[in-house]
């Protein structure tokens, strides 16, 4: 698992955000399939060469978001909601675009709002 993570020091991008983010691009391009144990926090962090807390917070995130699902003892799961995602997106992008045109925002400000939100 952890030679298709890689974690960049010199990064702004919080390791925890890495972890996240490689994560979820694992599951959205289906590297990492539904169903799919996920390793220890423990073990994962030690792999990448960083903090317990810090691949705890990722995987809490992932949780939060329908990606995986903890079982208790037995381990963390790429979760079947998690195919929702985009779903998910476009049906929020839908009522965004509804918001900014009902208060007038014009296209270029709105995708600016985005951009400015996704950094």
């Amino acid at each position: 698992m952890s030679s298709v993570i890689s974690i960049d020091a010199e990064s702004s991008v919080p390791p925890y955000e890495q972890v996240r983010t490689s994560l979820a691009q694992q599951m959205a391009d289906r590297t990492l399939p539904v169903g799919a144990r996920l390793p220890t926090v423990r073990a994962l962090a030690a792999d990448l060469g960083i903090a317990v807390n810090t691949v705890a917070r990722a995987y809490r995130e992932l949780e939060a978001a329908g990606l995986v699902e903890t079982r208790g003892r037995a381990g963390t799961f790429v979760s079947a909601a998690g195919n929702q995602r985009l779903a998910l997106a476009q049906d929020a992008a839908a009522r965004y675009a509804e918001t900014a045109r009902a208060l007038g925002i014009s296209r270029a400000e709105a995708l600016e709002i985005v951009s400015a939100a996704l950094r």
